[in-house]
């Protein structure tokens, strides 16, 4: 039983520095392990009873107890001890007292051995769980370096301080390709101690890590000269941050940006060229939007519902497209970045609505007089001017009905201002717009 007892010994030892587990959690963890085991084999011989163990900390041995009640009177023998017979055992004991019995582990051998290993892997497993979750805990929102270990089907699995996290492929940019035993940048973005797989999950589309990284590479942000208000991320694609400086001298545009480019071009690199537009933050709010549409440049911005938080933006129409951008995103991470909904209108565009509401214009597409009799119904030249799989009559009627009646009109949308008509999902949104910009040489 010695050789059982100093490998279970050498075993909690090994087992506590390689987890870096507090050796008194494994300690308890092996002592409940085998008196669960002693239960078990007592049980068998039909001996009943609660049953304690103990390991000496120094040297390994272990002892087990049964514990039993002095009472006056026994009434379950495998739970109770009489006064008598008590003090027989010790002098001093009284009634109500609880007697520790020293019992023949001789017989437990490997069954013992056995039954302590299953519970100890338990243990140290939740131990360890507990303490990645202690760990990490405080750190979500960190940015860190982690090694590459093996790829799973929808994951990457790194190393974190010799602990492993998840990097779901979803979390993951569109460029990123790793080689076995690379090193990358993360943002911790949580840690679950129930989860079946790694507990830490990391991120490198998540806003939080373009945030650090301009941390660590603006000396004028890590001192705090230089703010970051918000920051908005379609990752792998397009990022918006919008910067305010503390210090009139100081541009934080210009810091952020480097000589040359200097600066944003290590963040773009390490984000596999993410493009990133640097706003200045301004606290009136239609200069904000204005500087958000960056690079387009607005000719005016009109609050129309400051309820709704709603804006409408005039600007030249050789810049619509880029006010908009592909696929709206332009315009969509501005809405993001500033907390506004954006509508954006060409200078003729609104020069001409101008001109219809004051009478000096008639409306487009007029309706004849044999038109007008019949029952007013949405006309809709969409069907004519493009080609998209699931664009059918009855869909044109509708879209028609809620103002993207042409091509013209779909290209000034993004995709959430269409999933608003009935019938249209994000990949006919999509269409759409690819589409329309297609056919004004975007």
């Amino acid at each position: 039983m010695a050789t059982v007892q100093t490998t279970f010994f050498e075993s909690v030892k090994m087992i506590a520095a390689e987890k870096g587990i507090n050796e008194e959690d494994v300690f308890k963890a092996v002592e409940e392990a085998l008196a669960k085991a002693a239960d078990k084999y007592f049980n068998a011989q039909d001996f009943y009873g609660n049953f304690e163990a103990q390991m000496d900390r120094e040297t390994g041995e272990f002892h087990v107890y049964a514990l039993k009640q002095v009472v006056a009177e026994v009434e379950e023998e495998d739970l109770e001890i009489s006064l008598a017979e008590a003090q027989e055992l010790n002098p001093d004991a009284a009634e109500g007292d609880m007697l520790w019995l020293p019992q023949d582990t001789s017989m437990l051998g490997r069954i013992a051995a056995q039954a302590a290993k299953q519970v100890l892997v338990q243990k140290v497993r939740e131990a360890e769980r507990e303490r990645i979750h202690t760990d990490f805990a405080d750190r979500m929102g960190e940015v860190v370096v982690a090694e590459v270990k093996r790829f799973e089907k929808a994951a990457i699995i790194l190393e974190i301080d010799r602990v492993e996290a998840m990097l779901r492929r979803s979390e993951a940019l569109r460029g990123d390709r790793f080689d076995k035993g690379q090193r990358i940048k993360v943002v911790i973005q949580s840690v679950d101690k129930s989860a079946k797989d790694p507990q830490v999950q990391v991120s490198r589309t998540d806003p939080r890590l373009l945030i650090k990284l301009f941390e660590n590479e603006v000396p004028e942000i890590h001192d705090g000269t230089v703010v970051i208000r918000n920051c908005v991320r379609e990752a792998g694609d397009r990022a918006k941050v919008a910067v305010a400086s503390l210090d009139p001298d100081v541009d934080p545009v210009g810091a952020c940006v480097g000589l040359k480019g200097s600066r944003v071009q290590a963040i773009i690199r390490e984000l596999k060229n993410e493009k990133i537009d640097i706003v200045r933050y301004d606290d009136d709010v239609t200069r904000f939007i204005a500087n958000a549409l960056n690079p387009a440049k607005a000719i005016r911005v009109n609050i129309t519902n400051p309820d709704e938080r709603r804006v409408e933006v005039v600007v030249d129409d050789e810049q619509l497209s880029i006010a908009i951008g592909k696929r709206g995103q332009n315009v969509r991470l501005a809405a993001k970045l500033t907390g506004w909904n954006i509508d954006v209108r060409s200078e003729s565009e609104k020069r001409r609505e101008n001109e219809v509401a004051l009478g000096l214009a008639l409306p487009d597409m007029p309706v004849s007089e044999e038109a007008s009799a019949a029952p007013a119904a949405p006309t809709s030249s969409l069907l004519q001017e493009l080609t998209v799989e699931g664009l059918t009559p009855e869909l044109a009627d509708r879209l028609a009905a809620a103002g993207f009646a042409d091509a013209k009109t779909i290209y000034t949308v993004t995709a959430d201002q269409l999933l608003g008509v009935e019938g249209v999902d994000q990949e006919l949104a999509f269409r759409l717009i690819d589409a329309a910009h297609a056919r004004f040489g975007e």
